[in-house]
């Protein structure tokens, strides 16, 4: 079938998130047992019995979410299972299984998937998670990776991005801006090597920020910290696409606005200095860089005396009134209204 050009939509008018939202108007739910569906980290299947599945998948494409040329195929697999499990978390679950989908070209040596499929399961040993199956197909456009991720979760406690309430408190485990930070250095090598192949690269003494980029970790562990304090996150998002991204994705489902406080925002001392050796702003990094898959969550005020002082999270604002725009706010206590600049699909 032929489209007709004249009606024509470019995809690049919507976005990965406009056209997610699109494509769900037309899409309903006629089991009871399905909870949720399209529009959080997760899918949510009630088991009735108090628990309830977590499915989620996503794609990595060559060319598009990694460079071949300096990512190691090793690292690449356990990066593969590492963001979906990520996922899990977000929606204050526990990863159980995952499902592999892979598209080779015929540039690809069995030895070449072997490392990519040690570093699969690399993650699943760390994670206790059981690679359970999959599917595998010819590809004539590099290397594809397809990874299910399901989990499970106590039913009363899923943590979905849309119930943040007015005065809660906004929460971020970790730091961010590293793994952008740790691109930018990817990249810069990967220029001198082009210009000249003989150059040995300029990588010593970054291994933080490069890890973080290369090897991500799902934080399993801030969902266990806050199971055993008895706490239910309110709401909760990891971070993969930018915190500002994140911040209004929660703003929107919730329907609540937010503040963050610029000298909250985490960032690493190597984050700082190697931005400010690239000429950006720390700061900017940490808002928009992505793909630190941190996790972002919002909890009642009365819960966070329990949280106070963690070493592994920081309190960076709280949820405003109804209706509200989620802000920036500068030591001045200026207000800048947050807007997504990080990654964007097509």
């Amino acid at each position: 079938m032929f489209e007709n050009k004249e009606n024509r939509t470019e995809l690049s008018e919507l976005g990965e998130f406009g056209l997610i939202d699109h494509l769900a108007k037309h899409i309903g739910l006629s089991h009871p047992s399905t909870l949720k569906g399209i529009g959080d980290d997760a899918a949510v299947i009630d088991q009735g019995n108090g628990q309830v599945t977590l499915v989620t998948t996503d794609m990595l494409t060559e060319g598009v979410h990694f460079d071949l040329g300096y990512v190691p195929l090793k690292h690449l697999g356990y990066k593969a299972i590492s963001v979906n499990l990520s996922d899990i978390c977000a929606m204050n679950g526990r990863p159980a299984q995952v499902v592999v989908g892979l598209g080779l070209s015929n540039r690809f040596s069995l030895e070449a998937v072997e490392e990519l499929y040690a570093g699969m399961k690399l993650a699943c040993e760390r994670y206790n998670v059981d690679l359970v199956g999959g599917d595998t197909t010819t590809s004539r456009a590099g290397l594809v990776l397809s990874i299910t991720a399901i989990g499970t979760a106590a039913k009363n406690k899923v943590a979905y991005r849309s119930g943040a309430q007015e005065n809660d408190i906004i929460i971020l485990s970790g730091d961010l801006g590293g793994a952008y930070m740790g691109l930018q250095l990817l990249e810069r090598e990967k220029e001198v090597f082009k210009a000249n192949p003989s150059a040995q690269p300029d990588l010593e003494g970054f291994d933080y920020i490069l890890e973080r980029q290369l090897k991500p970790e799902p934080r399993l562990d801030i969902v266990e910290l806050l199971d055993s304090l008895g706490i239910i996150p309110t709401s909760m998002i990891d971070v993969s696409d930018g915190l500002a991204s994140e911040i209004l994705h929660i703003c929107k489902q919730s329907g609540y606005g937010a503040d963050l406080y610029i000298e909250k925002i985490p960032l690493d001392p190597m984050t700082i200095s190697t931005a400010d050796a690239f000429n950006l702003e720390p700061v900017t990094c940490g808002m928009s860089g992505g793909e630190d898959y941190e996790l972002l969550f919002t909890i009642k005020a009365s819960d966070f005396e329990k949280l106070q002082n963690n070493p592994l999270i920081t309190p960076i604002g709280h949820i405003t009134g109804k209706g509200e725009r989620a802000r920036l706010i500068t030591p001045q206590k200026e207000a800048i209204e947050i807007t997504a600049q990080g990654w964007k699909h097509f």
